[in-house]
């Protein structure tokens, strides 16, 4: 049994950044996490394997849109926050199957909304004031910016150009129309893109550095110079924690990284500290496994954030540049190949099959 005031639901934490938030919170507080995921392909409990005779953390495998089960678990354990990571959230899987992100995104916040209204009602006054529901999305639902446009604000309108996106971008709006219509004490985080250890290796940062080592192609969309604004996972776990400790009631916040690379940047850093800590003669240079592949649709070409009212209010920013984080990645991931071929499932395969077989070099 948790300690009921102290504990928290999360939801989507055998996900990449999702583990990666159950393990530190429970390093940096020490209070309880109900961690509720329905494991598809990117969930995984390999990746919770050292909380396995941790008492503090309950592993439920089910779905947050089963009313029911969700609903049994906020009255059994009365947690004091719901931390919602549970999300599809691969652009290119969006584009080739939209529905699963319709459902799990829209669909599933909005039955998770409706349970949480529920279970808050019932709570007592002293319970509401402490009661949080923490939404995490994503930069992408603010579209594209030119090289020269200001970073995304939390004012910034919407503009989602990919399924993905756009699902994200209902997702949010319920978030707030439940803050605005039923008082539910919401907070929504939209941060840049995650990189860091137990990430899906169908994401850019994980493939480039696993094909690297294997001495394999590494498809680079289109002219590889899209933008994107780099942050590692454990910066945005901090970030969440001061959200969730010190943020004021139905606000955004934004969460970036302050590191803007292009992807090409991006792949040959990668390439050269593969050079560099697993060296190999018959690869050579690992910027000759380089290859410009045709653009997936609607690619949109920079995001950017800027997280100035995060560092002002709540005195967040991040603490790891771009060059520490991704040598640390590098490294976690050679230091884990048993956890790497566990997630590379047939699946796995099937996916970078569809996903890349087309798109020949160019």
């Amino acid at each position: 049994m948790t300690n009921k005031k102290d504990s928290i639901l999360v939801t989507g934490g055998a996900g990449f950044i999702g583990s990666n938030f159950v393990l530190t919170w429970l390093k940096e507080s020490g209070s309880p996490v109900i961690n509720l995921d329905s494991l598809t392909y990117a969930g995984n409990r390999n990746n919770l394997k050292s909380l396995d005779r941790d008492p503090r953390h309950i592993f439920v495998h089910g779905d947050i849109a089963d009313n029911a089960l969700v609903g049994g678990l906020l009255r059994e354990h009365r947690p004091k926050a719901i931390v919602h990571f549970a999300a599809e959230s691969h652009v290119d899987r969006s584009i080739v199957g939209p529905d699963a992100f319709i459902q799990t995104n829209v669909f599933g916040t909005f039955s998770l909304l409706q349970t949480a209204r529920a279970f808050y009602a019932e709570l007592s006054e002293e319970e509401q004031e402490t009661f949080r529901f923490l939404h995490v999305s994503t930069d992408e639902v603010y579209g594209s910016l030119g090289p020269d446009d200001p970073a995304f604000s939390e004012a910034t309108a919407y503009a989602p150009n990919s399924p993905y996106a756009a699902s994200k971008a209902a997702s949010d709006h319920l978030v707030r129309a439940y803050f605005h219509t039923y008082g539910l004490p919401v907070l929504t985080t939209n941060c840049s893109n995650n990189y860091g250890p137990y990430q899906f290796p169908e994401k850019l940062i994980p493939l480039m550095i696993l094909n690297s080592f294997e001495g394999k192609p590494l498809p680079v969309y289109g002219d590889g110079k899209n933008v994107r604004d780099w942050l590692f996972v454990e910066d945005h776990c901090s970030a969440i924690r001061a959200v969730l400790d010190r943020g004021r009631l139905g606000e955004t916040y934004n969460i970036g990284g302050s590191s803007e690379r292009t992807n090409i940047d991006v792949v040959t850093t990668i390439c050269d500290l593969l050079d560099e800590l697993a060296p190999s003669k018959t690869i050579g240079s690992r910027r000759n496994l380089i290859s410009y592949v045709k653009d997936r649709p609607g690619h949109d070409r920079r995001y950017a954030i800027d997280a100035r009212k995060i560092k002002q209010e709540l005195g967040w920013e991040p603490a790891e540049r771009f060059e520490s984080g991704i040598r640390k990645t590098v490294e976690w991931y050679l230091a884990h190949q048993e956890w790497v071929e566990n997630v590379r499932s047939g699946a796995y395969h099937r996916w970078i099959e569809t996903n890349y077989a087309e798109r020949v070099a160019q």
